[in-house]
């Protein structure tokens, strides 16, 4: 059911993208993610990071950084990070690229919460939820060519406008 509130009424939320090095799809995802709401005042921090730490302090993968260029997405960096424990509370949304990721988020989120309420963290969800089918997974798309990275930038496209639709309750125009 569409909200019948103004759409800056609710309170600005804030977006995690999260795969495994943080050097393809969720540094994408947050490029992709920044560009299709830059004008969109309910969004407050755009960011993402990495389940483990093999490329922290890294660039984005060359072929990601190609992909966004080819799609307009020019003024993007962005240095490798991983998760950690102060982002359950930092962000609203952690959003996994597959469901390792997922499974790695919610153990990471249960640690984070300790005895306490996990309802008080960032809810940690698949982003292929968002515009996809139920359960999609963007694959890593680094052990291939650059037509992977392809696919996982449409995907990207999908899952945001989807996001925006389901969460912001409004359809986004490109």
């Amino acid at each position: 059911m569409a909200s019948t509130e103004p759409p800056t009424a609710r309170p600005p939320i804030s977006v995690l993208f999260v795969c495994l090095g943080n050097i393809c799809r969720s540094p994408m995802g947050e490029a992709v993610f920044r560009q299709r709401t830059s004008s969109d005042p309910r969004i407050k921090l755009v960011d993402s990071a990495g389940t483990e730490s093999y490329n922290v302090g890294n660039s984005p993968d060359e072929r990601t950084m190609s992909v966004l260029k080819g799609n307009g997405i020019v003024n993007y960096s962005h240095v490798a990070r991983k998760v950690k424990k102060s982002d359950f509370t930092r962000f609203d949304y952690i959003l996994a690229m597959d469901r390792s990721n997922l499974r790695d988020l919610q153990e990471l989120r249960q640690r984070a919460a300790g005895r306490g309420d996990t309802d008080k963290l960032a809810r940690v969800v698949l982003f292929g939820d968002y515009g996809g089918e139920k359960g999609e997974e963007i694959i890593d798309p680094w052990y291939g060519e650059l037509w992977g990275f392809e696919v996982a930038y449409e995907q990207l496209v999908r899952f945001s406008d989807g996001f925006v639709k389901e969460v912001l309750d409004v359809d986004h125009e490109s």
